[in-house]
């Protein structure tokens, strides 16, 4: 068929903008295009967000290239495929005869390809005495490469909004856990400050992040939480300060005290005899006993922690997987469950106290399965901290168990999954 000629479709079809628009757009290309088909399908694959062509639509057209032998597709040669629908819809996975219809159709107004059709409606191809072919009824895939060169450019503009949002998400992650980690440390050494304020503007900020947060929202997100680490970076430096300057005074306190107590002992040589300095010389020092009890004051803590054996860590995160969004590096061990899930209670508003209880009563490992499913369950639960300290007080008087609770997220995140499979 020449090319030159605006073609309209078979049967009931309807001629439309997009089908005029695609062949009028091939008809003024005096540029000779060649394109590696497979190249060029990863070009549209990575651009198909800003083309408005389905997943399955782009499976569809897999199937049209591999009905072209050549690897390149030139704008110079004939480009049009002729598969009959039992052979396209098995190069597509046995796609129903319907759905593949309607796909074609969707390809057809997106402009990727042009419907050439034959007076009867199907697609073959006629070939003059000499074996060369010199006509062909069926999908004219010229379109691609007439639009190679902005289908390219649309897939770099992707990219680059991908790569901008993975950089954001990056400082946005760095942030939750850096300002985190700064809260729990000035808790836990009571500085002086609005922590509380400070964790309070945090919360709605620590939430978890949405897959599908664009970039605008992200960007807003890490400007807030760049504000917020000022503020908190700013508090810490003035304990910091005071602290270091409370720790001068005190050391020029004892360099007096010292150098007074020198020369005492210079002017008085038998007062350290007199006073019992050498303690091991004292009677009422036990050297056994106190050393016993010095020893038991500064145990190591405990490593090698054991997770609960009826709760598998893989168990827990696929119950609980909003706390994974929390930790930088993931969750690998019950360590980096538990180390995540103590920063996850300060975005929750859940106190210190709150959490070295619950560590006492559940032990770290079961602490931090509670405190991962109190993120799970969101904005259901009013005050996290209130109910961890209710659960933990059940938990002390042995009426409740972490299992059920687990258990019924575990329920739940199934159920979701199948409701949209289905």
């Amino acid at each position: 068929m020449n090319r030159e000629m605006t073609t309209t479709p078979f049967g009931r079809r309807p001629m439309s903008y997009a089908m005029l628009d695609a062949q009028t757009e091939v008809k003024n290309c005096d540029v000779n295009v060649v394109a590696d088909k497979w190249k060029l399908f990863r070009m549209i694959t990575e651009a198909r967000p800003l083309l408005g062509i389905s997943d399955r639509a782009l499976a569809v057209l897999h199937a049209l290239l591999s009905f072209h032998k050549p690897n390149e597709l030139d704008s110079t040669a004939n480009l049009i495929v002729f598969p009959s629908n039992r052979e396209l819809s098995l190069r597509c996975h046995g796609m129903a005869p319907v759905t593949l219809r309607r796909h074609l159709a969707s390809l057809v107004e997106a402009g990727m390809i042009i419907r050439r059709d034959s007076p009867n409606g199907k697609r073959y191809v006629r070939r003059d005495q000499e074996g060369e072919l010199k006509t062909a009824f069926g999908f004219d895939l010229l379109p691609l490469v007439v639009k190679a060169i902005e289908y390219e450019q649309l897939a770099a503009t992707i990219r680059a909004e991908d790569l901008a949002r993975r950089i954001l998400r990056e400082q946005v992650s760095l942030h939750r856990r850096d300002i985190a980690k700064m809260i729990i440390f000035a808790e836990e050494q009571a500085f002086e400050g609005p922590w509380d304020a400070l964790s309070e503007r945090f919360m709605p900020l620590a939430r978890p992040l949405l897959r599908g947060l664009d970039r605008v929202g992200l960007e807003a997100l890490a400007v807030s939480l760049a504000d917020l680490r000022a503020d908190v970076e700013k508090l810490l430096e003035f304990n910091n300060n005071s602290a270091k300057s409370t720790a001068s005074d005190v050391q020029n306190e004892r360099h007096i005290q010292n150098q007074n107590s020198d020369s005492k002992f210079d002017f008085e040589p038998g007062f350290r005899k007199d006073q019992g300095a050498d303690r091991g010389d004292h009677p009422d020092w036990n050297d056994e006993a106190d050393t016993k009890e010095l020893l038991s004051s500064h145990q190591p803590m405990r490593s090698g922690l054991k997770p609960p054996k009826a709760f598998p860590l893989g168990l827990v995160l696929k119950a609980c997987p909003d706390i994974i969004d929390y930790a930088l590096g993931g969750i690998n061990s019950w360590p980096d469950l538990i180390q995540t899930a103590n920063l996850v209670r300060v975005t929750l508003g859940i106190s210190p106290d709150a959490w070295n209880q619950a560590m006492e009563i559940f032990g770290p490992n079961e602490a931090a399965i509670v405190v991962s499913a109190i993120l799970q369950k969101g904005e259901s639960i009013l005050s996290p901290g209130g109910y961890l300290r209710a659960l933990t007080d059940k938990a002390r008087a042995g009426s409740f168990s972490s299992g059920p609770l687990l258990m019924g997220l575990l329920r739940a995140s199934t159920i979701k999954h199948e409701a949209e499979a289905g």
